[in-house]
C-alpha cells in the first residue's frame, strides 16, 4: 500500500472495544476534497477499494477514480469485492453444479481439486422450489412441502453435499423463507470485522451480489448490494473482483408524507414507473430528503426490492436511525447495532435529516402525499396504473395491438364466455381473476401491507362477502415470522376463511410457481379462449411467467389481491363499483373493508419484536425434513449419467492451459431475430416443461413420468435440459418463424420451420456459427445465468443488438458470447436484415474495450450490407474473459497455475 493510502486506516471505538477502519474522512484530509460530496453508494464502493488496495488487483488509480468522483461524467473502471454472497436455490444450484465442475476439472488438468472453494461468506436459501399445487386448505402447507420434497429430493442431495463439501458455504433449508425477507432479517449484518495477520480487527461494511435481481432488497437497509448472473456470483465467490463501470448516481429526493389509505405498494409502483421514464438502466438510484424519515424500513425495502423494474442496479438508502431500529427489532445484538452505528458515523456513512445533499448525476423529486392506490401490468411491472382507472385500462388492453399492453383481441371475441363447471357453474369472461397470489418477497416482508391484507380479510368475511370458486388463492410469506403476526393479531383465521390459507415459505406464483389451474377453470378458459387475469403482490408480470393460461398479470398491493380475489375480476371500477354484497343484500365497497393507518398501526409495534425473529431465526439452518437427506461423495461430486437433475456440463471439457487466439465469426446464421424489450424470462428456461417440447421429449426418453417433469427452475443443474428449452417460452415470438409461438426457427439454407434445439444441432453439424439479431433492452428480466448459458451452448457465437439490459450483456461475455450493438439511429429493420443472411463478424485478437466491429450480412443473392457496431466489451478485463472463453475459463486457469506452482 502506498506511503499515503497507509495513513487512511486509523483507529476508531465500535461501542464494545477498539477496531481499524479505512478512513474516508482521512482521505479528504490527504486532499481529496471531493469526499463529502459522494453518494452514501459511492462512499462505500470507495472504502471498498481502498482497503483491498494492493497495487495489482486494486490499484490507487482505482482509488482516485471514486474518490475524484464526477458525477456529472463518472469515468473509469474499477474492481469491486463483496463482503459475501446470497444465492437462491434455482440459480444457485447451477453455481454449485459449476463449482463442483470447476473441481473435477482441477483435478483433470493436474491441480489441486479443494483449492476450488467460496473464499468469502456464501449463504444459499433454498426458496424458490415450493409451487402452489394445493391451496385453500389447512393441509396445503403440508402437502406442498411434501410434494417439493418429492421432486426435488436429487437437487437437494446435492446442495447438502456441496453444504458439506465446501468451506464458508451454508444452506438455509426449504420451508424457512425468501431469501431477500431471510438476508433482510436475519442475513444482513450492516458491518463485517475481520482478524488480521497481527491480531488486529478491521471493520468493513457489509456488501454482498447475489444470483437473483431483487438481492437489491438489502439496499432498504443501507446494504450496499445488486443481482448479478451466477457466473460472476461465483467468480465473486472464488474471490476475483468484480470488474465495473464507475457508477452514474441518480439521486431521488422523496418529500412529504403518504395519504392515508395508501401503501408502500402504491409507492413502489409509483416510484418505479418515475425512474423508468426518467431512464436509470445501469444506474445506481439513491434516495434522500427529508420523506425518509417518514417511511419505515419494510416501506424502503419494498422500493428497494423492485430496482430491477425501474433498471437500475440498485436503489439505496443510507442507514439512519431507523435502520439501527429496524436492527433492534428484528432481533439483532446490541454489540452489533452499536457497531453499525460507530462505523457509519465515523465513516460520514450516517444519514440525518441535516446531511446536506450528496451531488448525483442527476435528479428527480416525489412528493409521498401525491401518490394514489395503483396496479402494474397487464405484461410489465412499470406499466402503473391509478385503481380508479383500472377497469377502462383493462377493457382497452383487450384490442390494443401495443405488444407491451394489448392483446390485439377481434371485436367479436370481446363477448366471449366460458362455463365453469365444478358442482356449481358460473359463466367466466375476460378479466375474471384465476389467480390471486399474495407472493414474493416484495410485499410480504412489509408488516403494514400484510396486515392490511388481513384485516381487509376480517371485515370482508365479516359483511359476509365471498370469493368466486374460480379464483385459486394463495399466501405464500417470505419469513415464517409474518404468520406468527397474522397469527398474534387474530388475522390468520379470516385470511383461512378466504381461501388465503398458508401454501409455503418462497416465491412460488411470482417465479410461475403458480401450480396447476383447477381443471375447470382450465377447461373455461380455453372453450371461451379468455384473457384470464391474475392479481398478485409480486415484482414480476411479464409475458408467460405466472401461468401459461394467464395472460393478463397485475402486481398489486396484499390488501389489493384479497380486494381483488373478492370482486373475482379485473375489469371493474373498485374505487366506484361495489365489490358484492352483505348479509343484508347491500352494497359493499372497498372503502367499506379497506383498513386505517391506525388499525394497521394497532397491530404494527406488537408485529415487530425481536422475540418473534430470535424464535423464528434460531433454527434457521435446521429442519427435520432436511437432516433425513443422505450425504454421499467426498471433495469431489460422483457425477452420474443417469441423474436428469444434476449434470457435469460441458464448459470445462476439453479445456486446453493456452487457450487460442481470438478469431473472425465467418458465415454465421442467424438462429432467432427478435423486437424491442425481450426478456431473459423470454430466453431462459422457466416455468413448466411442455411435454412435447425438446426438454419433455429428453426427459421421457430417460423414463421421467410427465406428472414428474417438475419445472425449468428445479433442473437448472441439468444443461441437457436447459439447453433444450432455451429461447422456448411459450410467449417467446421468433421473426424468423412467423405465426408461431415458443422454441422455433427457421432452419436455413433448407427455410425448414423447426424447433431452436433442433436447428442448433444441425447447424453444429455443419460447423455453422449462430447470431442472434435483438431490439431494445434486450436481456431485461431475472433469470440470469441460463439465458447467457443456453444461448453459448446452442452455438450462438454473438449477440447484435440494440441496446442491452446491463446484467445480460456481462454474462453473455462471462460466457464466451461477444455482445454487439447496433450504431445510434440503426437496428436490424432499419439496415434491412430479415435474418435469411449469412454473418461475418471482423473481430480478432486485437479486439479491445468498445472497439467498432465491421459485420459483413449477406443475402441469399449475393448482396452485401455492411455495416459497423460497437463492441459491447466494455472494460479491459472482459476483454480478457472473452479471449479465455469466459470467466469461470479465467479463474479456472488462474487457479491452476498457481496450485502446480505450488505444487
Amino acid at each position: 500500500m502506498s506511503d499515503k493510502l497507509k495513513q487512511t486506516r486509523v483507529e476508531f471505538e465500535t461501542g464494545s472495544g477498539k477496531a481499524f477502519l479505512h478512513s474516508l474522512p482521512k482521505l479528504k484530509e490527504l486532499g481529496y476534497d471531493n469526499i463529502d460530496k459522494l453518494p452514501f453508494s459511492v462512499k462505500i464502493l470507495l472504502e471498498a477499494v481502498l482497503r483491498e488496495f494492493d497495487g495489482y488487483a486494486v490499484t490507487e488509480k482505482d482509488v482516485e477514480a471514486l474518490a475524484n468522483y464526477d458525477a456529472k461524467n463518472p469515468q473509469g473502471e474499477i474492481p469491486f469485492k463483496p463482503s459475501r454472497v446470497v444465492l437462491q436455490d434455482f440459480t444457485g444450484v447451477p453455481a454449485v453444479v459449476d463449482l463442483a465442475a470447476l473441481r473435477s476439472a482441477m483435478k483433470r488438468m493436474g491441480g489441486k481439486a479443494t483449492d476450488i472453494n467460496p473464499q468469502v461468506p456464501v449463504d444459499l436459501v433454498i426458496d424458490h422450489s415450493v409451487q402452489v399445487d394445493m391451496f385453500g386448505q389447512d393441509y396445503a402447507l403440508m402437502f406442498n412441502v411434501e410434494k417439493e420434497m418429492e421432486r426435488n429430493r436429487e437437487r437437494y442431495e446435492f446442495l447438502k453435499w456441496g453444504k458439506e463439501a465446501f468451506d464458508n458455504f451454508r444452506v438455509v433449508p426449504p420451508g424457512r423463507g425468501i431469501v431477500h425477507q431471510v438476508n433482510l432479517e436475519y442475513l444482513g449484518r450492516g458491518v463485517f470485522t475481520r482478524k488480521e495477520e497481527d491480531g488486529s480487527v478491521t471493520a468493513y461494511p457489509d456488501t454482498l451480489v447475489g444470483t437473483d435481481s431483487h438481492t437489491t432488497m438489502i439496499n432498504g437497509l443501507g446494504i450496499l448490494g445488486w443481482g448479478v448472473g451466477g457466473i460472476e456470483a461465483e467468480a465473486a465467490m472464488l474471490g476475483q473482483p468484480i470488474s465495473m463501470l464507475v457508477p452514474e448516481v441518480v439521486g431521488m429526493k422523496l418529500t412529504g408524507k403518504l395519504r392515508e389509505g395508501v401503501t408502500a405498494t402504491d409507492l413502489t409502483l409509483t416510484v418505479t414507473q418515475m425512474l423508468r421514464k426518467h431512464g436509470v438502466v445501469g444506474k445506481f438510484v439513491e434516495f434522500y430528503g427529508d420523506g425518509l424519515s417518514n417511511m419505515s424500513l419494510p416501506d424502503r425495502a419494498t422500493i428497494a426490492n423492485m430496482s430491477p423494474e425501474y433498471g437500475a442496479t440498485m436503489g439505496f438508502f443510507p442507514v439512519d436511525e431507523e435502520a439501527l431500529r429496524y436492527m433492534r427489532r428484528t432481533g439483532r445484538s446490541e454489540e452489533l447495532v452499536n457497531l453499525v452505528e460507530q462505523y457509519t458515523k465515523a465513516q460520514g456513512l450516517f444519514r440525518t435529516n441535516d446531511t446536506p445533499d450528496p451531488e448525483f448525476s442527476s435528479t428527480l423529486e416525489l412528493d409521498l402525499s401525491t401518490v394514489e392506490t395503483s396496479l402494474a401490468g397487464p405484461k410489465l411491472p412499470h406499466d402503473r396504473i391509478t385503481l380508479s382507472n383500472m377497469k377502462k385500462s383493462f377493457e382497452n388492453s383487450l384490442t390494443s395491438d401495443d405488444p407491451t399492453m394489448g392483446f390485439n383481441m377481434e371485436q367479436e371475441k370481446l363477448a366471449n364466455k366460458g362455463l365453469y363447471k365444478n358442482g356449481q357453474e358460473i359463466e367466466m369472461k375476460h378479466g375474471d381473476v384465476v389467480i390471486a397470489a399474495i407472493t414474493s418477497c416484495t410485499n410480504t416482508s412489509n408488516p403494514s401491507v400484510m396486515l392490511g391484507a388481513g384485516i381487509v380479510a376480517k371485515k370482508a368475511y365479516e359483511k359476509g362477502l365471498e370469493v368466486p370458486a374460480y379464483v385459486k388463492t394463495s399466501l405464500a410469506p417470505g419469513s415464517r415470522v409474518v404468520t406468527e403476526y397474522l397469527k398474534e393479531a387474530g388475522l390468520t383465521e379470516y385470511m383461512d376463511k378466504l381461501g388465503f390459507n398458508l401454501v409455503g415459505y418462497g416465491c412460488t406464483t411470482c417465479i410461475g410457481n403458480s401450480g396447476p389451474l383447477p381443471e375447470a377453470v382450465e377447461t373455461a378458459i380455453k372453450e371461451g379462449d379468455l384473457i384470464a387475469a391474475g392479481v398478485l403482490s409480486g415484482n414480476r408480470n411479464f409475458e408467460g411467467r405466472i401461468h401459461p393460461w394467464v395472460k393478463a398479470n397485475y402486481l398489486a398491493s396484499p390488501p389489493l389481491v384479497v380486494a381483488y380475489a373478492l370482486a373475482g375480476s379485473v375489469d371493474i371500477d373498485l374505487a366506484n363499483e361495489p365489490l358484492g354484497k352483505d348479509k343484508e343484500g347491500n352494497d359493499v365497497y372497498l372503502k367499506d373493508i379497506w383498513p386505517t393507518t391506525a388499525e394497521i398501526a394497532e397491530h404494527l409495534d406488537a408485529a415487530i419484536r425481536p422475540e418473534l425473529f430470535e424464535k423464528m431465526y434460531g433454527d434457521i439452518f435446521e429442519s427435520p425434513t432436511w437432516e433425513e437427506i443422505p450425504v454421499s461423495g467426498g471433495d469431489l461430486f460422483n457425477w452420474s449419467d443417469e441423474s436428469t437433475y444434476i449434470q457435469e456440463p460441458p464448459f470445462f471439457m476439453g479445456m486446453s492451459e493456452d487457450p487460442d487466439p481470438i478469431k473472425p465469426i465467418k458465415g454465421a446464421r442467424a438462429l432467432v431475430k427478435v423486437g424491442d424489450s425481450i426478456t431473459t424470462d423470454h430466453i431462459s428456461p422457466a416455468g413448466n416443461i411442455a411435454e412435447d417440447s425438446p426438454a419433455g421429449k429428453y426427459l421421457k426418453d430417460h423414463g421421467v413420468e410427465k406428472s414428474e417433469f417438475n419445472s425449468y427452475g428445479s433442473r437448472r443443474g441439468n444443461d441437457r435440459v436447459m439447453t433444450r428449452g432455451t429461447f422456448a417460452n411459450v410467449r417467446f415470438k421468433n421473426q424468423l418463424a412467423p405465426g408461431t409461438e415458443g422454441g422455433y426457427t427457421k432452419y436455413f439454407p433448407d427455410d425448414e420451420i423447426t424447433t431452436i434445439y433442433d436447428a442448433s444441432l444441425k447447424y453444429k453439424e455443419s460447423n455453422t456459427p449462430l447470431v442472434a439479431l435483438a431490439g431494445n433492452q434486450y436481456g431485461t428480466g431475472s433469470s440470469r445465468d441460463w439465458a447467457a448459458k443456453g444461448t453459448a451452448l446452442l452455438g450462438v457465437e454473438a449477440v447484435i443488438a440494440t441496446s442491452y439490459e446491463r446484467i445480460h450483456r456481462s454474462n453473455l461475455i462471462q460466457m464466451g458470447v461477444l455482445p454487439l450493438q447496433f450504431k445510434e439511429g440503426e437496428s436490424a429493420d432499419s439496415l434491412g436484415l430479415d435474418g435469411s443472411e449469412t454473418f461475418d463478424i471482423h473481430v480478432d485478437d486485437d479486439v479491445q474495450a468498445q472497439d467498432e466491429i465491421k459485420v459483413t450480412a449477406t443475402k441469399t443473392d449475393g448482396e452485401e450490407i455492411n455495416f459497423t457496431t460497437v463492441c459491447r466489451i466494455d472494460t479491459p478485463v472482459e476483454v480478457d474473459y472473452y479471449r479465455n472463453g469466459g470467466i469461470l475459463h479465467t479463474v479456472l486457469l488462474d487457479y491452476l497455475k498457481r496450485s502446480k506452482a505450488e505444487s
